[in-house]
């Protein structure tokens, strides 16, 4: 084969696989019960959450708190603290379900705004 065959076939492969994108099923998430888990700077979070179309609930550490969801699409939504009690509660929060799999998924989150973003993962637990 010639070089310039082996070009070409490297060049369609390369496309075929850089067009795949996983299949996410992002609705799947939307209502149950889940575990999160994320690290920021060495230190592992761990927060159980109920969660129906618009509201999340949270405990974490013993506190409950209670967000408002506002779904963007299928696999983005806002969270906004229902009951903020600082300045830093009231900011909301962007979320985008980046991968799914059968009983959980990976997601990014970052303030609304704000370009650092955080990963973590979820697992739905019923």
């Amino acid at each position: 084969m010639s070089i310039a065959k082996k070009i070409g076939l490297l060049l369609v492969v390369l496309s075929l696989v850089s067009c795949y994108e996983q299949e996410r099923k992002c609705t799947d998430f939307k209502v149950g019960k889940f575990t999160s888990e994320t690290t920021i700077k060495g230190k592992k979070f761990t927060t159980q959450f109920e969660r129906n179309d618009s509201i999340q609930i949270e405990t974490y550490e013993g506190k409950i708190d209670t967000f408002n969801l506002r779904w963007i699409n299928d696999c983005e939504y806002i969270m906004q603290n229902s009951r903020p009690k600082n300045r830093e509660e009231r900011k909301s929060i962007a979320i985008r379900i980046l991968t799914t799999q059968e009983k959980n998924y990976t997601f990014e989150y970052s303030y609304v705004g704000e370009p650092t973003k955080q990963k973590g993962t979820v697992t739905k637990l019923d």
